[in-house]
């Protein structure tokens, strides 16, 4: 089952859990059962269309899934997803 990282911001969610376990085979059905799993996650990540937020990325083993299929990305049982708040600023 696929590892998912959860940053600081989303803990309390899952209950302070750095890492959770979730079932699919893309990233958009990693998601869904996040939501199952723990109820207000999705809508944090996605916006009202489904669509991945534009301050959120979602690294599917150290590749952004914005380059590769989006949340059609296909998921392997050994794949690790980091889902991370993007951050503003500059130098």
């Amino acid at each position: 089952m696929p590892t998912v990282r959860i940053p600081t911001s989303l803990r309390k969610l899952t209950k302070g859990q750095e890492e959770v376990k979730a079932e699919g085979a893309t990233v958009g059905a990693i998601l869904a059962d996040l939501e199952v799993n723990f109820p207000g996650l999705r809508e944090r990540i996605c916006d009202d269309s489904g669509a991945l937020r534009r301050f959120v990325n979602i690294f599917a083993n150290d590749e952004d899934i914005r380059f590769l299929q989006n949340l059609d990305t296909p998921v392997k049982e050994s794949d690790e997803l980091s889902i991370v708040p993007a951050i503003a600023g500059g130098l």
